[in-house]
């Protein structure tokens, strides 16, 4: 097949794009892939973060054009011209938000009437996680222009079927991050953080917002610390204001065994400060999916996570991972100290091993096929 994807993509950052390149390099082992990315995805008023770039090693480098940006309409109808002259058989878009609606929404349907092609949408959310009264309205005209959609979650997929009637769609597991390369030696990892070998490591990986629980797992390292020592690693760009954070910390008197990297890190640095860690904790207050958790797998790191959205499908409670309710820090701190005091990193990692099989590249890229076929 002739196949153009139109998402957020190289040289731009984060999960969507490092998803866009691993989809972009599995697909073109059997097909004809292009990909036509932004050339501003934001204003910057509306970006949080430091920059949109990926920094450090390319390691999610792949061919892109950057065409779109969102706040210029002649843009929009460019992109669709420009996919429709390639006369593919599928367009590709990766949907996460409706801030892109009004601009998915144009190009798909000047793309479909141009070159006649179908639109697969591969839907990481249906409703997003900080959602406004305007979304579900944005989100039903964007994904009818589709003819196909991809769900990766049983909560996406409901969120798909309440806004789209009989949609033609599959289920298919996000599959793991393989782009952060293999695990380095816990010993080697750790000295390069200056953690020692002796230390229980929890950590919190990620873009640093309120609907991700950060302040919930602080209130319950207090309690977990009062059982069993155990170091907190928070590795990631804050999103939110982070003075609130650091102040909770230091009022709960977490100092000594809270370490906070608040900045992006490059794809080359990832495998260090999962590989140091005995386990990831994903304190989610809501959520769809996480692509943090199939980084973990990526590295056969355990999980202990909250039970919202799809995240107890890839969290196998007692096999790789726990589950608590959300908004508990009680129970998220009993299921940290379960975890150390009984010692269950070694079986669930073994669990994650054997689970993450079903996580392969090769599942999507096989169901996108029967889709279109």
């Amino acid at each position: 097949m002739k196949i153009v994807i139109i998402s957020t993509a190289y040289p731009l950052r984060g999960g969507i794009s490092h998803y866009v390149s691993l989809l972009y390099q599995h697909l073109s082992e059997r097909h004809d892939v292009s990909i036509i990315t932004f050339r501003r995805q934001y204003p910057r008023f509306l970006f949080p973060g430091k920059s949109q770039e990926e920094i450090g090693e390319r390691g999610s480098a792949v061919p892109t054009v950057q065409i779109i940006d969102t706040l210029n309409p002649l843009t929009w109808y460019k992109a669709g011209r420009i996919a429709a002259k390639s006369k593919p058989d599928l367009i590709i878009f990766k949907y996460w938000m409706p801030f892109f609606a009004p601009t998915f929404g144009i190009t798909a349907r000047i793309a479909k009437k141009k070159s006649g092609c179908k639109v697969l949408f591969i839907c990481d959310n249906v409703i997003p996680h900080e959602h406004t009264p305007i979304d579900r309205a944005l989100t039903s005209w964007l994904l009818k222009a589709g003819d196909l959609f991809m769900v990766q979650s049983k909560s996406v997929e409901r969120d798909l079927l309440s806004v789209i009637k009989n949609p033609k769609y599959r289920l298919v597991r996000h599959p793991v991050y393989e782009i952060f390369g293999k695990s380095i030696d816990k010993s080697e990892a750790r000295k390069k953080l200056g953690i020692r070998e002796d230390e229980n490591v929890a950590l919190f990986f990620g873009y640093v917002r309120k609907y991700k629980g950060l302040h919930g797992l602080l209130d319950a390292m207090r309690k977990v610390l009062g059982i069993v020592n155990v170091k907190l690693m928070v590795v990631g760009e804050f999103y939110d204001d982070e003075k609130p954070y650091l102040q909770q910390i230091e009022k709960l008197g977490l100092a000594d065994n809270v370490v906070v990297v608040g900045d992006y890190v490059p794809n080359d640095e990832v495998a260090k400060y999962f590989s140091a860690s005995d386990v990831i904790v994903l304190p989610y207050v809501n959520a769809t999916q996480s692509g943090i958790a199939q980084i973990a797998y990526n590295f056969n790191k355990p999980v202990i996570t909250t039970d919202v959205g799809g995240l107890a499908e890839v969290v196998i409670d007692g096999k790789t991972g726990l589950v608590v309710p959300p908004d508990s820090p009680d129970q998220l701190a009993q299921a940290i100290i379960k975890f150390f005091t009984e010692n269950l990193g070694e079986k669930f990692s073994t669990g994650v091993e054997e689970e993450k099989k079903l996580y392969s590249w090769d599942n999507l890229i096989k169901a996108i096929e029967e889709l279109t076929g």
